[in-house]
């Protein structure tokens, strides 16, 4: 039996060079790691010109290599085989029945990789290197390898290990490794943690959503023995009405309206510029979006726009923005490479006589306007992400990040490969001049890792 995509190109390579037809051979049924050829069929040799192969069917047959159904080696072949036999558009011919079956593999194993990410729950485990992590899971098909480097992002400070009945996966807080399956008594009984994830779901579930017919269709049942939630989900249903009530009474400002479903920067600037989803735009003279190359490899994120930036409608134009400028090219680096933005997009002051003076966005306000931050993140899909202060670090990495702390230090990030947090550059220039050198300084001295962080993302 053949095991797995690179082999199978192995095996279909000589089988091309010797113009085996399909259905002269049966790759779902092989003996000793040999194709099982058919009566009257004759033997492959290695030998041939090198065909060309349609860049979209590799990828494809990559993916529906993990269906699970021996029979996907032999449709593979088939349509690898008319692709180099006269039909090289036959991917473009959808009602084709090969490539609908294709199609449907490939749907249902994007499927089953999302259902994975949604479904895996971790139980806490202590041993002598510390705290690990454990979960075990049952997917339908062999994406163990293609799933799991998802939770290596996600998950990246962390000792955990993803056992399925096919395959498992661990993770060192280095490198993601594979071994065999593992029944599912290798996983450890319900923990504390368990508890803690019932009380977060139960916070999260949004009754005014509740569609029960979708939600046995998301969460098979077959997979409800490893979710917690599901201990609380008659009485999240049973008070579904009530708590739609309150959700209305309290419900948060959100910028979320405004935002299109764009990943075309010059686009969401344009719809920012009517954004009211927050009391700022009340005030403000004008929105300040980002700016700088569609795809950047560096994203950096301040906190919001001073007096000069609401005049002008430019990131980083005001003081701040000249000692920022300043700073990157000691540490030479070119600003026009990097996109420069603020998590808040309208500037946030008091008045003092005919002054307007910064005040510091709340929570809330930080919150209302996330959603144009990460529609920025998801259009420039930066490597890296440079935040400028706290407000910034704390939109991205939650209340706790610290940046005296953590400050020039590289965390993994769901937006991008890395983040690194550093000092707001207003701040340099509201210490006593005494500290001004000094933090300057350190200031530059971050900057200066961030080519090192780049050449190893």
């Amino acid at each position: 039996m053949i095991q797995d995509f690179a082999e199978w190109r192995v095996r279909v390579r000589a089988l091309l060079a010797a113009h085996v037809a399909p259905n002269a051979i049966d790759l779902a049924d092989a003996h000793g790691g040999q194709p099982n050829l058919l009566p009257d069929a004759p033997i492959p040799e290695p030998a041939g010109r090198t065909r060309t192969v349609p860049r979209e069917f590799l990828a494809l047959a990559e993916t529906c290599a993990q269906y699970r159904d021996p029979q996907r080696w032999n449709l593979l072949y088939r349509v690898l085989y008319r692709l180099c036999h006269g039909e090289p558009h036959l991917l473009r011919v959808d009602v084709d029945e090969d490539v609908r079956r294709l199609r449907l593999m490939e749907k249902a194993i994007h499927r089953d990789i999302h259902k994975m990410h949604a479904f895996v729950r971790f139980r806490e485990i202590h041993t002598d290197r510390g705290m690990e992590y454990t979960a075990w899971h049952r997917p339908d098909h062999l994406i163990v390898e293609a799933a799991t480097p998802f939770f290596a992002r996600r998950f990246g400070a962390m000792r955990w290990a993803i056992l399925t009945p096919d395959r498992s996966a661990y993770w060192d807080l280095e490198t993601l490794r594979f071994g065999p399956g593992m029944p599912r008594t290798a996983a450890p009984r319900a923990d504390d943690l368990e508890a803690l994830w019932r009380t977060y779901y139960g916070s999260i579930f949004n009754p005014s959503r509740l569609n029960i017919r979708a939600m046995t269709l998301e969460m098979p049942a077959r997979h409800w023995a490893t979710l917690p939630e599901t201990d609380i989900l008659t009485q999240l249903i049973h008070n579904a009405d009530s708590r739609v009530m309150t959700m209305m009474e309290k419900q948060a400002p959100s910028a979320q309206p405004f935002v299109p479903p764009s990943r075309d920067v010059r686009e969401l600037a344009h719809a920012a510029r009517v954004c009211q989803g927050c009391a700022l735009y009340l005030h403000a003279t004008q929105t300040v979006f980002g700016e700088g190359p569609a795809k950047a490899r560096v994203m950096m994120v301040g906190e919001q726009p001073g007096d000069k930036e609401d005049l002008m409608g430019k990131p980083f134009t005001g003081p701040a923005g000249q000692l920022l400028d300043r700073a990157m090219t000691e540490a030479q680096l070119t600003r026009s490479e990097f996109y420069v933005t603020n998590a808040v997009k309208h500037f946030k002051f008091t008045e003092r006589g005919k002054r307007r003076i910064h005040a510091k966005p709340t929570g809330v306000e930080v919150s209302a306007c996330r959603p144009w931050l990460e529609a920025e993140l998801a259009a420039v899909e930066p490597e890296l992400i440079v935040c400028l202060g706290a407000t910034a670090a704390q939109s991205l990495m939650g209340r706790d990040f610290r940046i005296g702390a953590e400050r020039g230090r590289l965390f993994p990030h769901r937006w991008a490969k890395g983040l690194m947090a550093t000092i707001h550059p207003s701040a340099i220039l509201r210490m006593p001049e005494e500290r001004q050198q000094e933090e300057y300084r350190l200031f530059v001295e971050d900057l200066k890792q961030i080519p090192n962080y780049l050449a190893a993302a």
